[in-house]
């Protein structure tokens, strides 16, 4: 997920250098009827970016997820909670 965020970034001319970019996942384990399961996957996304360039990062984010290989993959049996942190940086 966080490979096919940073593809999105990139095409929107959005630098996603290990510096600028970093996510903080966590998940859920529950047993199910007697199996134990992933049931939710967390993903917090941390991205500093210039001023100018907040919106396009927030479309980069809302539409991601639909072009994710592995979140297509588990999407309807893991539920997925993702979010998007911008912090504002002067351009370098």
């Amino acid at each position: 997920m966080m490979g096919t965020l940073a593809a999105a970034l990139a095409g929107k001319k959005i630098r996603t250098f290990e510096d600028l970019y970093r996510a903080d996942v966590e998940g859920d384990i529950e047993n199910v009827a007697g199996i134990l399961k992933i049931t939710t996957i967390r993903v917090k996304y941390h991205l500093k970016v210039a001023g100018d360039q907040k919106e396009a990062a927030r479309e980069a984010f809302a539409s991601y997820l639909t072009k994710c290989p592995a979140a297509q993959s588990v999407i309807g049996c893991i539920k997925l909670q993702d979010e998007l942190e911008l912090e504002e940086i002067s351009r370098k």
